[in-house]
């Protein structure tokens, strides 16, 4: 395990990371595919907040390019003005994940902003490796520019793709292409948390964090063995594709995350291209730390901190 003293963590972080590396609990990959879904959703239900009251939360479906996507509306406002929305891609390598994982996140995400939040349940591998993922997503993101007042009952007049961990690397791919090839409504910002960029092997991140920081050396070579991406692509790695044409950005990474450096790579990419860029790195905490928030109370202010970003380029767009 690498040594917690050499890096800054948080009080209630090392408390966290205590306990998880006190269980002895095999590793994601020697877990078995379904066992490795239900745990994910099990470390939620006991470390992470429970969710927020809302007006509106409904399932609901759009046609996407291998059948129907499962989405969920979440809304504060029974009834409301046209406005912007955010549109959810949940985390959890390419493979484990939906809409139960981040349940929570997005409640709080609608109930914080309020605005509107479409969480998209998109194909996992390895039952449907790169590129169904990003598929699903981009296909759901134009059905909701285009569909909103008809499908929602309430009109989106711009998109906010968010995600976190492969979400946040979907949340950039999602946002270049409708950016290359424009949805019914534009993309206005984007906010990627913890996203991997690129395909670099080497990164210090990498090293420095490869076991007892949560997220695991083991867990990503597991994710990305199942995921089959394809090395330069930019629907993969979307450090590829053009920046110079990126909306406004609010680029969130952790300080102890093993893909700390790839969000860090995207963000100077953003800057060089001159690009709009929020970039807040979260010191002290780990990789999830958003669907951690009753494990790590701290995480509850980092949130705050992202809604407050997002709050500053929307009002920077007037």
């Amino acid at each position: 395990m690498s040594d917690q003293t050499t890096h800054y963590v948080r009080p209630d972080v090392k408390a966290f990371l205590d306990f998880l590396n006190g269980t002895d609990a095999p590793p994601m990959s020697q877990l078995g595919l379904e066992a490795a879904r239900a745990s994910y959703i099990a470390m939620g239900q006991l470390a992470e907040e429970p969710p927020r009251d809302l007006a509106v939360i409904r399932d609901l479906t759009c046609p996407g390019p291998a059948g129907d996507i499962p989405l969920r509306l979440y809304d504060p406002r029974e009834t409301r003005e046209p406005g912007p929305a955010v549109v959810f891609f949940h985390g959890g390598g390419f493979v484990i994940g939906d809409l139960e994982s981040h349940h929570s996140l997005c409640t709080e995400i609608a109930a914080e902003l309020d605005m509107p939040v479409i969480a998209v349940d998109y194909r996992l591998a390895p039952e449907h490796p790169f590129p169904a993922a990003p598929d699903d997503c981009e296909a759901a993101a134009r059905w909701i520019a285009a569909n909103s007042a008809t499908a929602l009952g309430r009109k989106v007049t711009g998109l906010i793709p968010m995600g976190d961990s492969a979400g946040g690397n979907l949340t950039i791919v999602v946002t270049q292409a409708l950016v290359d090839e424009p949805a019914a409504v534009p993309v206005i910002i984007q906010v990627p948390i913890y996203p991997l960029s690129d395909d670099k092997p080497d990164h210090k991140s990498f090293l420095d964090f490869a076991d007892g920081f949560l997220l695991t050396a083991d867990s990503m070579q597991w994710f990305a063995n199942a995921y089959q991406a394809v090395t330069g692509h930019k629907r993969a790695y979307p450090i590829y594709g053009e920046h110079s044409t990126t909306p406004p950005t609010v680029l969130v990474t952790a300080s102890l995350d093993p893909i700390r450096d790839s969000g860090r790579v995207y963000g100077a990419e953003l800057i060089r291209a001159g690009a709009e860029v929020v970039f807040l790195e979260m010191k002290g905490t780990i990789h999830g730390f958003t669907q951690v928030r009753k494990a790590i109370p701290s995480a509850q202010a980092d949130m705050q901190s992202i809604f407050a970003a997002i709050r500053l380029l929307l009002e920077r767009l007037k």
